[in-house]
């Protein structure tokens, strides 16, 4: 029997059932902060997004966000495997861990792990290792998964790659490997991470910036720097690392800024707020 990832967060960080889910996720697609309308997903793969930054927040605060990342990729066409990174929040499992088989339930239905790629990039990483343990609480890939089959179905596959150990050599060695074991598959690099974390909105629009300029660049030794020297309180910059590098090894010549917004923006509280931000990488 196939192993089930069950879902942690729905019903808190997402609507529980699939139909207050899919009229959620719209809501999102059409909120004020939103792209303002309904994607519709291209026939066939243009290919031209190769990785995508997202926010992991509830979706009442992040998920207008998002939204801005998943209507480019519904545009870009459907890929058949979607690597996703996302920092460990729990602190459980492998410091660098895969789930390398079976499914990842959500209330719009169950999504198969890509076993071949996922043992792939255990054996061209060899840092990375499978360890279904340090995925069963985390939020951070989990909250990616019901807008991507509001897109696609359950038609694609994922490779889910959890982070407790973030720094910038390990994240550039992940990346580098995802980017070998990628290249010629149709597939996405998605990273999860919000921006920083409960800071008066100026002080974190401005860290945020410098961070997400750094990331537009695509130089992966500026984010870590700009990350570390600046304090700026993201919790996903080993996955944005890694991200950078497996963009860039699979054509990536830009990173564009699609969207950036804290959750201030949504409840008007701005003495404490959490950034979010969706970049797309795309080849041309």
């Amino acid at each position: 029997m196939a192993r089930i990832r069950h879902p942690y967060v729905a019903g808190s960080f997402y609507a529980g059932t699939a139909e207050s889910l899919k009229r959620q996720i719209e809501s999102c697609f059409l909120h004020n902060l939103g792209p303002g309308k309904i994607p519709e997903v291209v026939k066939g793969r243009i290919g031209n997004i190769v990785g995508l930054l997202c926010p992991h927040a509830g979706y009442m605060y992040s998920g207008p966000v998002a939204a801005h990342a998943y209507y480019n990729l519904a545009l870009d066409g459907k890929p058949d495997t979607i690597v996703i990174f996302g920092p460990n929040h729990t602190g459980l499992g492998s410091a660098l861990a895969v789930m390398n088989e079976g499914v990842w339930r959500t209330p719009l239905g169950d999504i198969e792990v890509d076993g071949d790629t996922a043992n792939q990039i255990i054996r061209e990483s060899k840092i990375i290792d499978a360890d279904a343990s340090a995925h069963r609480y985390e939020h951070s890939i989990e909250v990616q998964l019901p807008f991507l089959q509001y897109l696609f179905g359950s038609t694609f596959k994922i490779v889910p790659i959890c982070f407790l150990m973030q720094d910038l050599s390990s994240a550039i060695e992940v990346g580098e490997a995802v980017g070998k074991v990628l290249s010629g598959k149709n597939a996405v690099v998605l990273a999860s991470s919000d921006m920083s974390h409960y800071e008066p909105q100026r002080d974190a629009e401005r860290k945020d910036r410098m961070a997400l300029q750094a990331v537009e660049s695509m130089d992966e030794g500026k984010v870590y720097f700009t990350i570390e020297n600046y304090n700026v309180t993201a919790c996903g910059y080993g996955p944005i690392i890694a991200l950078i590098r497996a963009a860039k090894i699979l054509g990536a010549k830009r990173a564009k800024l699609l969207c950036y917004r804290t959750s201030g923006d949504v409840t008007g509280d701005y003495l404490s707020v959490v950034g979010y931000a969706a970049v797309q990488f795309v080849k041309s």
